[in-house]
C-alpha cells in the first residue's frame, strides 16, 4: 500500500509541475543569453560626444532619416561650433535644449536654413522591424536600425519618434526655420504629437541622467532666465575625430534579431511574483532599445 501511494503522490507531482507554466524569462534573462551577433558597433562617423562638465551625453544620428540635417549637424561639430555654447532650455516632463544663447553666432561651412525633414520617403528596402501593438500616432510602428519609427505605407512615408532620449532640431514657425544649431533631448514623457512636426535626427544612446536631472528653467517653457543658470558646453565632437583612446565603446541590440522579439515580448507580458495582469501590450516609447559599454 506504501509503495502505490507513493507511486501516485509522485504521479501528482509530476502532473502539477506539468501543468504549472514556465517563468516568463525577464529581459535581463534575454540579454544575458544573447549572442555577440545580436548587437551592432556604434558608427563613429554618425555619434557625436556632447561633453558638459558633469561629463559626456552620447549621441548616434540617423541619416538615412534626416540626412540633410545630419549632415548640417556634423559640419557644425567639425567646425566647433556647438563649442561654449550652452544648453538654455529644462522643461519639466518634456525637453533640454541647447544651442547658441545670443543666437548671433555665426557659422562658417553649415547652413543657416533647411527644408524641415519631418517625414522620408521610403520604399520596401527600408530597414523596419515592425511592432504588432496598435499606436495612436502612426498607422504602424517599429524600428529602423534600432531607432524608433513610425511608418505610412500608403504614403510611403517614415519618421523618427519622439521618444525618451529623442534628439530634435528646434525651429519657428516656418518649416525651414531649423537648421541645427538649436538641439534639444526628450527628457520626460514621450510628445509623440510632435512627429512629423519637427526634425527628429537622432536619439541619445549614453548619459540621459545628465540632461533629464538639470534643474528646471523658471523661464516660459523652461528657459533659463539667467545666464547663470544656463549649462556650459565643453565640447561637441565628432566620435570619429576623437582619438580612439578616448571614445566610449557601445554597442546596441540589432532590432532585426530572435533575441530583440524576445526581449519585447518580455516587457509586454512582464512576468514575476510582482506582476498580477499582464499587459499584454506594450508602447513603442516604452521600448528602450538595450545600449551596452564594451571592453575596447
Amino acid at each position: 500500500m506504501r509503495i502505490v501511494a507513493t507511486m501516485l503522490i509522485l504521479c501528482a507531482t509530476a502532473i502539477a509541475q506539468a501543468q504549472t507554466p514556465a517563468p516568463k524569462p525577464t529581459l535581463a534573462d534575454v540579454l544575458k543569453a544573447s549572442q555577440p551577433s545580436d548587437w551592432r558597433p556604434l558608427d563613429p562617423a554618425r555619434t557625436l560626444y556632447l561633453d558638459l562638465p558633469a561629463g559626456r551625453v552620447v549621441i548616434e544620428l540617423h541619416p538615412k532619416i534626416a540626412p540633410n540635417h545630419v549632415a548640417n549637424i556634423l559640419s557644425l561639430a567639425k567646425e566647433g561650433w556647438f563649442d561654449g555654447t550652452a544648453v538654455i532650455r529644462s522643461h519639466d516632463n518634456y525637453v533640454a535644449q541647447w544651442g547658441d544663447p545670443t543666437e548671433k553666432k555665426a557659422v562658417k561651412t553649415a547652413k543657416r536654413k533647411l527644408e524641415g525633414e519631418f517625414t522620408t520617403p521610403v520604399g520596401k528596402d527600408f530597414a523596419f522591424d515592425k511592432l504588432p501593438d496598435a499606436d495612436g500616432y502612426a498607422p504602424e510602428v517599429g524600428f529602423s536600425s534600432s531607432f524608433p519609427v513610425g511608418r505610412d505605407a500608403k504614403a510611403g512615408t517614415a519618421w523618427l519618434a519622439h521618444c525618451y532620449g529623442a534628439v530634435g532640431v528646434g525651429r519657428g514657425n516656418e518649416t525651414n526655420s531649423g537648421d541645427g544649431t538649436s538641439l534639444y533631448a526628450v527628457t520626460g514623457h514621450a510628445p509623440r504629437h510632435l512627429d512629423r512636426n519637427i526634425t527628429v535626427v537622432g536619439r541619445v544612446v549614453q548619459g540621459m541622467p545628465l540632461l533629464s536631472s538639470l534643474p528646471r528653467g523658471t523661464g516660459n517653457l523652461g528657459f533659463y532666465e539667467k545666464p547663470e543658470q544656463q549649462v556650459p558646453i565643453k565640447s561637441v565632437r565628432i566620435a570619429a575625430d576623437v582619438p580612439a583612446a578616448e571614445r566610449i565603446s557601445l554597442e546596441v541590440l540589432r532590432t532585426d534579431t530572435a533575441t530583440f522579439t524576445k526581449a519585447v515580448e518580455a516587457l509586454r507580458n512582464r512576468g514575476g511574483d510582482w506582476f498580477k495582469v499582464p499587459a499584454g501590450y506594450i508602447e513603442l516609447c516604452n521600448v528602450q532599445v538595450p545600449v551596452r559599454v564594451v571592453a575596447k
